[in-house]
């Protein structure tokens, strides 16, 4: 008996159930906020989420002009509370949600096509990773936003890079006593924009230009 359709079958079958069950996984929230190119936060259900748009990289709030233009451009595409939908990949570092971001489009998707991010080549994997990557061609082609520049401006992970080796010990010397202030210590996210502001980047734990997160 040739077993070679049965195979088959079988690989079909098990293809066919893991788009089932990514497609499950889909939510629905509310936009409460953006934070900035490449980070949201939503309430689904009781929960208000942090999410982390997957696949994609944008720059830095420190990248001016094209930290803010992404994050205006964000601000444009989800209005507050209007509805998306999330596909979540995975639980980050920092507790945030990783997941491409549907309202109209493909949020994720839509931000490297309009030249406002770029392909995270090192995290496409639960991706189409075709899709991302010929959607940054065009834009590079077309000279939007960040490739309006040939080449494109320094990759946010570079320059998040370039950041954390040139943090010094003088930063820990200029809090009283030394000691290291904690999120849940300072009581606002306001307050927390304004120590950054003073030099306390330790505050700042995924170096994306925004003091914790979690008090938002």
């Amino acid at each position: 008996m040739n077993r070679l359709p049965l195979l088959l079958l079988g690989l079909t079958l098990a293809t066919w159930l893991s788009c089932a069950a990514s497609r499950a996984q889909s939510i629905r929230a509310t936009v409460l906020s953006i934070g900035d190119g490449d980070t949201i936060r939503v309430q689904q259900g009781q929960q208000r989420i942090t999410v982390r748009l997957a696949c994609i990289d944008a720059p830095e709030m420190a990248q001016a002009p094209d930290g803010a233009n992404a994050r205006r451009y964000l601000q444009t595409r989800l209005r507050l509370g209007s509805s998306v939908t999330l596909r979540p990949q995975t639980v980050d570092r920092y507790g945030r949600t990783v997941a491409e971001v549907i309202g109209e489009v493909n949020l994720n998707l839509a931000l490297v096509e309009d030249g406002m991010a770029f392909a995270y080549r090192k995290y496409l994997g639960q991706c189409d990773a075709r899709e991302y990557v010929e959607a940054e061609s065009r834009a590079s082609r077309s000279r939007y936003g960040v490739w309006r520049v040939p080449g494109g401006i320094t990759r946010p992970w570079e320059f998040r890079r370039g950041r954390t080796a040139g943090r010094s010990a003088s930063t820990a010397e200029s809090i009283p006593g030394g000691r290291r202030l904690r999120c849940r210590e300072i009581g606002s996210f306001a307050r927390a924009q304004e120590l950054l502001r003073q030099g306390h980047t330790y505050l700042d734990g995924d170096g994306n230009g925004v003091a914790c997160e979690s008090l938002r």
